[in-house]
């Protein structure tokens, strides 16, 4: 059963039929963002519950204008183009990747680990800038990613930030764990915020990857925080002396972030 969403409800209270279009749009882009690969027009359909005959005139439409894609048989439909051409932009355009930028290169140099700098949107964290590990010859980014804030470094710092009331009503009651080490308790969760708090830096024990370990720090320019960066370790690699120096890093870092951001 495809439930009613946010966007949803605010078209029906404008009682517009270009609201009401403009709704259905978003919606199919974020159905395609959440969701990489093709699709087929059931399936979306299935999930968005609109009426076959217009959601495929839509979807028609979206991809004459390069939001959609679709393949040779024009059956399955995913992500265009124009929708990385716009993330880019957002990124390109944002204050805080910008002003990061000097602290994300010497926090990678200090460290050379990799580096992340993500967004809280809702129960997510948004990847905005990665800087890669100097050990890996492989290169990987997670730009543009989102993932489940309570199973990230990034994630629990933020949420550190947002009192247990607050933090309650921004997620769902039961958490989907990425690892085996993810929590899927709320209680739980918000006994892990207490002590981030204590101690002034969140820690992902492979709560996101397996093998990983990552530490997180809020940048304190808004309260409750918005911006979070954080350091990611293999664990083969984690020694005591090693871990000590990545969080001395980690506020150094949080530091120089307060001052380069002070004006937003």
């Amino acid at each position: 059963m495809p439930q009613t969403s946010p966007l949803r409800t605010s078209a029906a209270d404008a009682g517009g039929a270009q609201v009401k279009s403009a709704v259905r749009t978003v919606e199919l882009l974020e159905y395609f963002a959440g969701r990489p690969g093709m699709h087929s027009l059931a399936e979306v359909q299935e999930a968005v519950g609109y009426p076959k005959s217009s959601l495929y005139m839509l979807l028609r439409t979206l991809v004459e204008l390069g939001w959609v894609e679709t393949e040779s048989t024009g059956t399955r439909y995913g992500i265009g183009v124009r929708a990385l051409l716009v993330g880019t932009s957002y990124i390109d355009g944002d204050e805080v990747v910008a002003a990061a930028k000097a602290t994300l290169d010497r926090l990678a140099d200090d460290t050379t680990e990799t580096i992340h700098l993500a967004r809280l949107d809702g129960s997510d964290v948004i990847y905005l800038a990665t800087r890669q590990s100097q050990h890996y010859l492989r290169p990987f980014t997670r730009v543009g990613r989102r993932l489940p804030a309570h199973s990230t470094s990034l994630g629990k710092a933020l949420l550190a930030t947002y009192t247990d009331e607050e933090v309650r009503k921004l997620l769902p009651a039961k958490l989907e764990p990425l690892t085996e080490h993810s929590h899927t308790d709320v209680d739980a969760l918000i006994e892990d915020l207490h002590a981030i708090r204590e101690r002034g830096y969140s820690i992902d024990a492979e709560e996101n990857t397996v093998g990983l370990r990552c530490f997180g720090i809020a940048i304190p320019y808004r309260t409750p925080a918005r911006d979070a960066v954080s350091c990611s370790v293999p664990v083969a690699r984690l020694t005591p002396g090693r871990e000590q120096m990545i969080r001395d890093a980690l506020f150094d870092a949080r530091d120089r972030l307060t001052l380069a951001t002070r004006h937003l």
